[in-house]
């Protein structure tokens, strides 16, 4: 999209210029830019369906080497200023930054969203958003709508003096917990930390270490209580004595 923008432009400051654009496909996926595309064909831009396949100077021209695919000849450009209209990516370090703030990334390195359409600015970790560019591919017009969106999300946040948690998150029974620490590394939130507790050994007051859940960040996904070999996590609501009695209602 952002090739026949540049082909605009050039069209529009300079009158007697000529623009060619190579390309493979082409596709306009927003309000108005199927219209714009043929604008810019009307105005003289002239599409060729085929790579370029080599660039050299000659004298104070560049001749830009392809082939027309559509129909099958070789093409030669002189060109005066050539543009390599590269394919926008990720950011290098944002795998790193999902991995501090919990969010999702998708297989491409993109931010991902909670939901695509229920949830499009929010992600899974609450109190996080999206806004523009991380999230994928955008122009001006759909960051700015994106944006006004997550400034809503945060103002309906921060405009309560409670903020409402879910009820269905996991809980220790720190008489039963080992303190293994397989339940802290498996936190996709960072909501389980190991703390140091008072107890028992006979006649002894020693101190051990268990696990213990942050119910602020904990999101209810049940990851800690599958990984707990001792048992001692489950989720309120769904602990392993309600859900077999819910089967034997029902087998009943």
């Amino acid at each position: 999209m952002y090739a026949a923008k540049h082909a605009h432009q050039t069209l529009e400051k300079i009158p007697d210029s000529k623009v060619y654009i190579f390309y493979m496909d082409v596709r306009t996926p927003g309000k108005g830019y199927e219209e714009f595309y043929d604008r810019t064909r009307e105005d003289g831009a002239n599409y060729i369906r085929g790579r370029v396949s080599k660039i050299y100077k000659e004298g104070k021209k560049l001749i830009c080497k392809g082939e027309d695919s559509l129909l099958g000849m070789p093409v030669l450009v002189e060109a005066d200023l050539v543009i390599l209209e590269t394919a926008m990516v990720p950011s290098e370090n944002v795998r790193e930054l999902a991995g501090e703030l919990s969010i999702a990334v998708d297989a491409q390195g993109w931010i991902q969203e909670a939901h695509p359409k229920l949830r499009p600015v929010e992600t899974q970790t609450g109190g996080v958003f999206l806004a523009g560019a991380c999230q994928g591919p955008k122009d001006i017009p759909d960051t700015v709508a994106q944006a006004s969106a997550a400034a809503v999300k945060v103002c309906a946040l921060l405009s309560k003096a409670e903020m409402e948690t879910s009820p269905i998150i996991s809980a220790v029974d720190q008489a039963v917990c080992s303190g293994c620490g397989q339940c802290e590394g498996c936190c996709p939130y960072k909501a389980i930390s190991l703390i140091e507790i008072d107890a028992r050994d006979g006649a002894k007051r020693v101190k051990r270490g268990v696990a213990d859940v942050n119910s602020g960040l904990c999101q209810g996904c049940g990851a800690c209580a599958g990984a707990c070999r001792a048992g001692a996590i489950d989720l309120r609501g769904y602990k392993n004595a309600q859900i077999l009695r819910e089967v034997d209602a029902l087998c009943m």
